[in-house]
């Protein structure tokens, strides 16, 4: 082993380079960047799948862990504290070999791949992807061709162990329990305009979280009852949507549609419904961490922590949140401003198909900002293009709390939130934010 090769493997032990000892060279590649280009493999099949948020969310958990668990498994040391001892996941007994490999970051990435194609319906289109990154790394020397099958087995006893685990975290038993039905009387949830899709994962909060011990722990504070008496807190709330959305100037409408992030959206086009592409609220924030990551020019080692990391805040912010939205079952607008104020009115957005309190992008842009923040600091600026590829063009921020922020107002912009869901939920996703990082935010 040259002196190189031996200086790059000590560094890579101690968190400094990720190791490469196949590479033979000094340049070595942007590995953030890769990341992020390969994980979006993973969010094109949840966009053909139309993986709904939650759902989005946990595939987001787990396919990032596999890239995590490969680097922690091969002795990378990492900023902050371990993942797995601060998660309900150390009562699992993981079981990884610890076998050296010259390329971790390939294990990471296949790893990745493969807990995407096992955990999403239509997971059998990242086969290819795996094809396609298998050749790539043989083209680029980062893994060669005698070593390439003890690679590709180690990345699949690392994704075999993450699906063991997902099985029991309760996503299999959710077609068991009880079958949702819309409440008669006003004020609570009924399916809306134009497809009326039935309500979606209204049994979510029975899914495992990472980190949080007791969902009633962030719940949100009580919303504004239904009252429609001029005056009153709902009433005035009901005004507010209807006007705002009746006012709305350019850069607003830019706003509200840059943050949509519906995955359910239809458009008809006479008796013919079209599903239109988009990415979830959490593909979005995914998609900022890697923007993050590419920009602070972290090591694989490191991008693998911070997206596993946001991917956990995400699966268990969506948790808290679905558990909201269905023990208060409210009303959306539309349906209220529809049924008592303007049967013509439409929002700018199209209204998600689950209840309205609190806001899901509230709640999980908060969360997310929060442990962004603890990981970049504050006031890390950056410029967003995770909607270039759905046709939106891109967004500066001068810090992750500031995005988050646009991202909660933007759903009274868009018509599909009362205030007041808007702003319990970034109480709430700050709240669940703070905890995570409260367990994982020691240096290292």
């Amino acid at each position: 082993m040259n002196l190189l090769i031996k200086i790059s493997l000590i560094l890579s032990l101690i968190g400094i380079i990720p190791i490469n000892t196949e590479l033979g060279n000094s340049e070595e590649p942007n590995w953030s960047k890769i990341y992020a280009e390969e994980l979006f493999h993973i969010t094109e099949v949840m966009v053909t799948d139309v993986a709904s948020p939650p759902v989005a969310a946990r595939i987001y958990a787990y396919s990032n862990l596999a890239s995590y668990l490969v680097m922690k498994s091969q002795g990378s040391i990492f900023r902050y504290e371990d993942i797995i001892e601060t998660s309900y996941l150390k009562n699992y007994e993981w079981n990884i070999e610890n076998n050296p490999v010259t390329s971790p970051e390939f294990v990471g990435i296949l790893a990745m791949l493969k807990v995407g194609q096992a955990i999403m319906p239509s997971g059998y289109l990242l086969e290819e992807k795996q094809k396609e990154w298998i050749e790539k790394a043989l083209k680029d020397k980062i893994i060669r061709k005698k070593t390439l099958q003890s690679h590709i087995d180690f990345a699949t006893e690392v994704a075999t162990k993450v699906m063991e685990v997902a099985k029991k975290d309760g996503y299999l038993q959710l077609s068991t329990l009880t079958r949702y039905t819309p409440q008669k009387g006003e004020g609570f949830w009924y399916p809306t305009p134009p497809a009326y899709i039935a309500a979606v994962e209204p049994e979510w909060k029975t899914i495992k979280p990472f980190f949080i011990e007791n969902l009633d722990d962030f719940d949100p504070a009580p919303m504004a009852p239904f009252d429609m008496k001029e005056g009153s807190s709902f009433h005035k709330q009901l005004m507010e949507v209807y006007n705002t959305t009746n006012e709305l100037n350019e850069e607003r409408k830019l706003i509200a549609n840059f943050w949509d992030c519906n995955p359910f959206k239809v458009e008809f086009s006479g008796h013919m419904a079209i599903g239109v592409k988009k990415i979830s609220p959490g593909g979005h924030w995914i998609g900022i961490t890697g923007i993050a990551a590419q920009k602070a020019n972290l090591s694989f080692a490191e991008t693998a922590y911070v997206h596993a990391l946001v991917g956990l805040t995400l699966h268990d912010a969506f948790i808290s949140c679905w558990k909201a939205k269905y023990d208060t079952d409210r009303i959306r607008p539309e349906t209220v401003i529809n049924q008592k104020m303007d049967q013509r009115w439409k929002p700018l957005l199209q209204t998600p198909p689950f209840p309205e309190y609190t806001s899901g992008h509230s709640v999980i842009s908060r969360a997310s900002a929060v442990v962004l923040t603890g990981y970049f600091g504050d006031n890390f600026e950056f410029i967003d293009s995770s909607e270039t590829y759905f046709g939106l063009p891109e967004r500066s921020f001068k810090s992750f709390l500031l995005a988050s922020e646009e991202a909660a107002i933007s759903r009274l912009y868009g018509g599909i939130h009362f205030r007041d869901a808007i702003e319990e939920g970034v109480k709430q996703g700050e709240q669940i934010g703070d905890m995570i990082w409260s367990k994982v935010g020691t240096t290292n």
